[in-house]
């Protein structure tokens, strides 16, 4: 009895919870100086430091748990018709209570903080399709140089010769240099794991993900090896504090051209390319094509093989994982939902108008 009191207590909070942060949402200066850049720092570190050195996804291990007991649970529910239905309810609810309070203290307030633009300095604003060009010839250029730098030959694919492990030892030094010209953006303390789950990832079309109760970094172990790097720097941009999708990709893009190692840059700008030429195609699809022209031919061959690696994965179900994930960035404050993802458009130009000035 006494533990149905506590049950019940806990699970009656989960309504004051939401109710307490829609209202600390509503105040994005107050969780950047006090929970962002305050209590957050120490929570996140705390979790790399404790979990960074176990080999393998702590988060995910703990998941497979709770899906074993509450599928036990819900067995034995079945087989008893039913019986004890409302305690075992509201022992549920007090579960998702606690869940959810951990969700927001661990990592999720990040997602009402101020946006990066603001705290890099960058003049985020709409950009016109002749600035949308020329950031695109910019990184174009760039990601040109470093394919031919690292092939010496502009129709042959590049190949990253390093396993997973040493990309994940690798992609922290792109983050030291980083934080050389950004402060703010200073990682440390690694907690960088592959999936365990990432053949499921891989049938929903997510290249990671952070889990925001254990600190780790999730990547997606069977994505195309050219994609792992700005992946990883990714999910690190999480780890960091920067949760809404558009942020953490541009911060993830600044610390993989930052990294001295070239398969790194190469990585950056062919995620930057890619989000850039797509939105160039949706103002005036001749003037894609145009640019597409310019790019080194074993560049479109990743491409395509990047394509064909995840068209095998494609399923009737993907689409309504996306609208699940959809709603979820909406309800956590970005108001255009997956579309935010290609958002770090508007960062790439801001950051190119103001390194030219």
């Amino acid at each position: 009895m006494q533990h149905q009191k506590k049950y019940l207590f806990i699970a009656l909070m989960l309504p004051f919870q939401v109710i307490l942060v829609k209202l600390l949402g509503q105040n994005p200066q107050w969780i950047e100086h006090y929970y962002s850049n305050g209590i957050y720092l120490y929570i996140s570190r705390f979790f790399r430091f404790v979990l960074g050195w176990i080999p393998f996804s702590f988060g995910d291990s703990l998941g497979f748990f709770f899906l074993f007991i509450f599928m036990k649970s819900l067995l034995q529910l079945t087989k008893s018709r039913f019986k004890n239905f409302l305690p075992k309810l509201v022992k549920f609810m007090a579960i998702l209570s606690i869940i959810y309070f951990c969700f927001y203290a661990f990592w999720g307030l990040n997602y009402f903080r101020e946006p990066l633009a603001k705290n890099l300095e960058l003049e985020q604003a709409t950009y016109t399709t002749e600035e949308l060009v020329s950031t695109t010839k910019l990184i174009i250029n760039e990601l040109n140089n470093i394919h031919l730098e690292i092939t010496k030959n502009d129709s042959v694919q590049i190949v990253i010769p390093y396993s997973q492990k040493e990309i994940y030892k690798l992609a922290p030094n792109g983050f030291k240099k980083l934080s050389e010209i950004y402060p703010q953006l200073n990682y440390q303390t690694t907690s960088i794991k592959s999936s365990l789950v990432s053949l499921f990832q891989s049938y929903n079309g997510t290249s990671g993900y952070l889990n925001p109760i254990t600190g780790e970094a999730q990547v997606n172990s069977r994505i195309p090896k050219t994609s792992f790097p700005s992946t990883t720097c990714h999910e690190m941009a999480h780890q960091i504090g920067w949760a809404a999708e558009n942020d953490a990709n541009f911060v993830g893009f600044l610390a993989s051209i930052a990294n001295d190692d070239l398969y790194f840059k190469y990585s950056g700008y062919r995620m930057a390319y890619n989000y850039c030429i797509g939105q160039v195609y949706k103002r005036d699809k001749e003037l894609g094509k145009q640019l597409k022209k310019t790019v080194h031919k074993g560049i479109y061959k990743d491409y395509k093989a990047s394509y064909l690696h995840w068209k095998q994965f494609k399923n009737p179900i993907e689409p309504y994982l996306k609208k699940g994930y959809n709603s979820y960035l909406k309800a956590n404050n970005q108001s255009n939902g997956i579309q935010s993802y290609s958002y770090v458009v508007d960062l790439l130009i801001a950051y190119f108008k103001k390194k030219s000035s």
